[in-house]
């Protein structure tokens, strides 16, 4: 899918909550306000890098919200 070229990779969280940000305002401004919620921001993470981070689940999970407001946003 293309993605908006205003719209930064999510690489860490401060990218992750821009996106949510963004979209959400943009969900909001066209009146689409029965959109599903952004999934919530991990607050388990140990700070050891672990395989399969929680942040690593938490990016996929905003990345798949932010293709899905996307399609929305492009009907």
């Amino acid at each position: 899918m293309d993605l908006d070229p205003a719209l930064p990779p999510l690489t860490n969280a401060a990218s992750a909550s821009e996106v949510v940000e963004r979209l959400g305002a943009q969900l909001l401004a066209r009146g689409i306000a029965d959109f599903r919620p952004p999934p919530p921001t991990p607050t388990s993470c140990c700070g050891r890098g672990c395989n399969g981070c929680v942040w690593e689940g938490y990016f996929q999970a905003v990345t798949w919200w932010r293709d899905e407001a996307l399609l929305m946003l492009r009907a």
